[in-house]
């Protein structure tokens, strides 16, 4: 009985039994002194659980995405496996060299230069400056930032940074790459380069586990998902079944939201809005004289169901409602999507896309539906 255990634990490159990370808020930094020196009395803080006794076991080889919104403890069980931070309770076995790209700037030391950093990172993870020194090379050719590599790292651009920490990480040859968001950053030919090194990795049987809010990287390139909620490990299952509940949780927090704001904002005609379906910024610019005003507008996915989440590839819709409150002879009606930082990256409207609008009537109420498909990057944008 005891070799089939040992051949199974061979197989297996991380297995997390009955994790928890429990964090202590406090009120004032008097109060986390206090109690760091035993002073004080016990609940002067509250404690916050990241995570909540979860159990992962990742084969050997497997490619293992983790999804859940913000918070709800992706990046505490990542830090956990990679040893960054310790587990409140429960145990972590990892077998295998570990390459990770966690919080981007970790481990880089601001003030050397771009081949210093290499070889600080290398050796903090056991090369010896001969081995590294044999890699230099491959490094600097997948970051390609140039003469920067003798440059202080304090002076690049993110994209920059990300380039040469992903270039370490992937060319130290670790038996498990861990991956969290930092794909996001960086300009395309860099990202195809990273999921083409991806492809070879898991061709070369290597484990990758990736965190990310791309769901159709998480369906394209792993083989199960997990799915974290408020740091719970609500399921596992393939990607598509992930994402699914993933996409259904989304839906129910936003109703559960709904109703706890309800009481406090009753719309006129207390019924559903569609708005009430995705996030309102709420520095929300408004401009225009008020001849016709968006009363509601919202977004579905391809099956009819609103929501703020749409799977790449897939048809989405972008409808409004618009209330005429005076006569207008040629309304033209338009949306456009812009990134993070403000800028526009897509859009159109009804007289670029030849759509002849009938005039609108004071009172008329008018729904409008562009419906197209969802190429754009995983990630969050602005409508």
């Amino acid at each position: 009985g005891c070799v089939v255990e040992r051949k199974r634990m061979e197989e297996t490159a991380i297995k997390v039994k009955q994790v928890s990370k429990i964090y202590k808020l406090y009120d004032s930094p008097a109060a986390r002194l206090k109690d760091a020196l035993g002073l004080s009395r016990k609940g002067n803080y509250r404690e916050h659980e990241a995570l909540r006794q979860v159990d992962l076991e990742v084969k050997k080889g497997e490619t293992i995405g983790i999804i859940g919104t913000n918070g709800s403890g992706k990046s505490t069980l990542l830090k956990i496996i990679t040893g960054v931070i310790s587990p409140s309770s429960g145990e972590v076995e990892v077998a295998g060299r570990i390459s990770a790209l966690l919080e981007l700037d970790a481990g880089f030391n601001q003030e050397y230069t771009g081949i210093e950093n290499v070889y600080l990172q290398g050796t903090m993870m056991g090369f010896s400056k001969e081995e590294i020194a044999q890699k230099m090379d491959d490094i600097l050719e997948f970051a390609d930032i140039g003469d920067f590599v003798k440059q202080p790292v304090k002076t690049y651009s993110s994209g920059m940074f990300v380039r040469l920490a992903f270039a370490v990480a992937i060319n130290i040859e670790p038996e498990i790459l861990i991956v969290d968001e930092a794909l996001s950053v960086g300009d395309v030919f860099f990202q195809s380069k990273c999921y083409r090194k991806f492809e070879e990795f898991k061709k070369m049987g290597k484990t990758i586990l990736f965190v990310s809010h791309d769901l159709s990287s998480i369906t394209k390139y792993c083989d199960r998902a997990v799915l974290l909620n408020k740091g719970v490990k609500v399921m596992e299952g393939t990607p598509k079944e992930a994402v699914d509940r993933y996409k259904m949780a989304l839906v129910e927090q936003k109703e559960a939201k709904r109703r706890e704001n309800t009481s406090l904002w009753q719309p006129k005609d207390s019924g559903e809005k569609w708005r009430d379906h995705i996030s309102i910024n709420p520095e929300t610019l408004e401009y225009g004289d008020k001849q016709a005003v968006i009363v509601d507008f919202a977004i579905a996915d391809e099956t009819g169901k609103l929501s703020n989440v749409i799977e790449k590839g897939t048809r989405f819709t972008i409808k409004m409602k618009v209330l005429f409150e005076e006569d207008v002879a040629e309304p033209i009606f338009a949306f456009t999507l812009k990134n993070l930082m403000g800028i526009e990256l897509t859009g159109t409207n009804t007289m670029v896309e030849k759509q002849m609008v009938d005039p609108a009537k004071k009172g008329d109420i008018r729904t409008i539906s562009f419906t197209q498909k969802m190429t754009l990057q995983g990630g969050e944008y602005l409508l």
